[in-house]
């Protein structure tokens, strides 16, 4: 890791004004769980970093049919937390490990959009709505593809609403080592419709149109199988498993959800 300069702003202007003005490549930092790593390994060597866990973007809160959590709130104050969503709160009760959920945040995660992260799918699945500095951005429009979103250059999440639905749940099948899911499944069942989620199988988080349809017409989705034409595979686990695994975890959520 080479040198850098460290920002610590006070506010999001300070922030953006910060990142604007650093001498060479500037990057955010929340939880670092990402960043760091692949700053060691020399992936990424940013000129300067600019700390955003002082800007007082912490804090969960309920308004209306939104239950709204800011950028910087803790995996762990999440699983705790946001108790108005069972299944998002036990979602982030499953993330990495203690240091990881006492570390890592929500809007880290979310702006990186890891193809394998969890909350992507809870944002995806829960209509969520993602607030920044500049706007806001619906999930189904902010979710762009392997480590990619709607997010401009600076442009910096302050917090998230998620819908509350009638009931959802989340079931994943986990790296043992990594704990990321290699397929993680986000059932959400909303006063019109159901919205189904899919991490981990494939190049980015994806709503699964098929088992939202059999859901919503109230068919059986114990046959349903996902099609394995775009889905990764790699040495943990071939498309065609991953494409197995959907209809198993989407299985587990439904029963969790019962």
């Amino acid at each position: 890791m080479r040198d850098f300069a460290l920002h610590r702003p006070a506010s999001v202007s300070a922030a953006t004004a910060a990142f604007a003005g650093a001498d060479g490549e500037a990057a955010y930092l929340a939880g670092g769980h990402t960043l760091i790593p692949a700053m060691k390994s020399r992936l990424r060597m940013p000129d300067a970093l600019v700390d955003l866990t002082g800007l007082g973007l912490s804090g969960i809160s309920r308004d209306g049919d939104r239950l709204w959590i800011g950028a910087t709130t803790l995996h762990a104050d999440v699983a705790t937390g946001a108790t108005a969503i069972p299944g998002l709160a036990c979602l982030a009760a499953g993330i990495g490990d203690a240091q990881v959920r006492n570390r890592g945040t929500l809007g880290g995660s979310i702006a990186n959009n890891d193809p394998a992260a969890d909350y992507p799918a809870a944002a995806l699945a829960l209509d969520a709505v993602i607030e920044t500095d500049r706007g806001s951005h619906k999930a189904d429009d902010f979710f762009q593809g392997m480590f990619t979103t709607a997010l401009a250059e600076s442009e910096i999440i302050t917090r998230v609403g998620f819908t509350i639905p009638q009931q959802s749940s989340y079931a994943k099948f986990r790296h043992p080592a990594s704990r990321y899911a290699m397929v993680g499944v986000y059932v959400a069942r909303h006063a019109a419709d159901w919205r189904v989620a899919v991490t981990g199988a494939g190049p980015g988080v994806f709503r699964w149109t098929d088992a939202e349809a059999a859901l919503n017409a109230g068919t059986d989705t114990a046959g349903l199988v996902l099609a394995a034409d775009d889905l990764n595979s790699d040495i943990h686990a071939s498309a065609e498993y991953r494409a197995h695994l959907c209809g198993v975890m989407l299985k587990q959520a439904l029963a969790t959800l019962a």
